[in-house]
C-alpha cells in the first residue's frame, strides 16, 4: 500500500515511516520542508495522489487556543485533498483523555481534531496515546527555576515515541477501525515521582517539589491522563532513560 504521512519528518512520523517501509510498503512522508503547508493547501493535491492511507502527524505549533484554528483549518484541508485524491483510510494520532479536560485549550482542539476526522467523509482511525516519555524534560522546564521544579501529582502512564510509531503504523496498515485505540506506556506514575526518577536518572541535583497547581497538567484531574484498559507498549521508563 502506499501511504502518505503528513508531518512524516518529525519525531513520530519519520519513525512511521521507517516502520511502514521496513514492511514493504511505500511510506512518503511530507511536511512544510517538502513543500507541503496543511494551513494554505498548498502542494496536499500532490502529495495525496495515489495514496491509499493519509496518516495526519502534523501539529498545532501553540497550545493555546489558536491550536484550534489550526487542526479546523487543516483537517478540513486534508480532509478535502483524500476525498478528491480517493483515499480509504485516514488515520490522525490523539490524546488519551482528551476529551475530558475541556479547560486545555490543546487538549479542546485535539478533541475538534477528532470530531472532524468522524464526521467526514473517509473511513478513518483514531489513534489516542498517554504522554510522550520524549517530552518529559519540556514538562520538567515549564515549572522549574536554578535549584527546584514544582510538579503536580497528576498520574501519568508515560510511552515511548517508538512505541507510539508502531502503534500508529500497525493501525495504518490494517482495515480502518471508524473508532479510537488507546495506547499507553506499561507503568502509572505520579507526575512529581516521574519528575524525581528523571533528576535521578540525569544526575540533575534539582529538587521536585510536589505542588498541585504547578504547570499545566495540574488542571487535569483523577486518571485523566492514563488508560489502564489501553493496549499497552512494552517500553519502561527506567529502560528509556537507560
Amino acid at each position: 500500500m502506499k501511504f502518505a504521512v503528513i508531518g512524516g519528518t518529525g519525531l513520530i512520523g519519520s519513525q512511521v515511516v521507517k516502520d511502514l517501509n521496513a514492511a514493504g510498503h511505500e511510506a512518503v512522508p511530507h511536511s512544510k520542508s517538502t513543500g507541503v503547508d496543511v494551513i494554505t493547501g498548498q502542494g496536499l493535491g500532490e502529495a495525496l495522489r495515489g495514496a491509499d492511507v493519509v496518516v495526519n502527524l502534523t501539529n498545532s505549533p501553540t497550545f493555546d487556543d489558536a491550536s484550534l484554528a489550526f487542526f479546523r483549518t487543516s483537517m478540513d484541508n486534508l480532509l478535502a485533498a483524500a476525498e478528491k485524491a480517493g483515499v480509504g483510510h485516514f488515520v490522525i494520532l490523539s490524546i488519551v483523555g482528551t476529551d475530558q479536560v475541556p479547560e486545555m485549550d490543546y487538549y479542546r482542539a485535539k478533541t475538534l481534531q477528532e470530531k472532524i476526522l468522524a464526521d467526514g467523509p473517509i473511513p478513518y482511525s483514531i489513534v489516542r496515546a498517554t504522554q510522550f516519555m520524549d517530552f518529559m524534560d519540556a514538562v520538567l522546564s515549564w515549572t522549574a527555576d536554578a535549584d527546584t521544579v514544582r510538579l503536580p501529582v497528576t498520574p501519568i502512564q508515560p510511552i515511548a515515541s517508538g512505541d507510539v510509531a508502531d502503534a500508529v503504523a500497525e493501525v495504518a496498515a490494517g482495515p480502518p477501525l471508524n473508532g479510537i485505540r488507546n495506547i499507553a506506556g506499561p507503568e502509572i506514575f505520579p507526575l512529581d515521582e516521574l519528575g524525581r526518577i528523571t533528576l535521578s536518572r540525569k544526575g540533575d541535583p534539582r529538587t521536585v517539589v510536589t505542588d498541585p497547581t504547578a504547570g499545566m497538567f495540574a488542571v487535569v484531574k483523577g486518571d485523566v491522563l492514563t488508560d489502564r484498559n489501553a493496549h499497552l507498549a512494552p517500553t519502561r521508563y527506567t529502560d528509556w532513560l537507560s
